[in-house]
């Protein structure tokens, strides 16, 4: 098969359906930044224990628009 010029490569892949090119991107990223499963634990059980605290009303939850205008104040002023 012969090399394919950038141009080429960037043609062919717009015309690629949406779920193999996302499955192109994956294996892009992952191959810049290799998975870490060891990290990817951690930050599962991470959110696993915050969906715990949630659930069980140990953890306060406070409104988006309530962060973003306290964040407003602080940096505005």
């Amino acid at each position: 098969m012969a090399a394919l010029t950038q141009q080429q490569l960037f043609d062919e892949i717009e015309i690629l359906p949406i779920e193999l090119k996302t499955k192109m991107i994956d294996r892009l990223l992952t191959s810049i930044h290799p998975v870490n499963q060891s990290i990817d634990d951690l930050w599962l059980a991470e959110a696993k224990k915050r969906k715990q605290q949630i659930e069980s009303g140990e953890a306060k939850l406070i409104d988006g628009e309530e962060v973003f205008h306290k964040i407003r104040l602080k940096f505005d002023a």
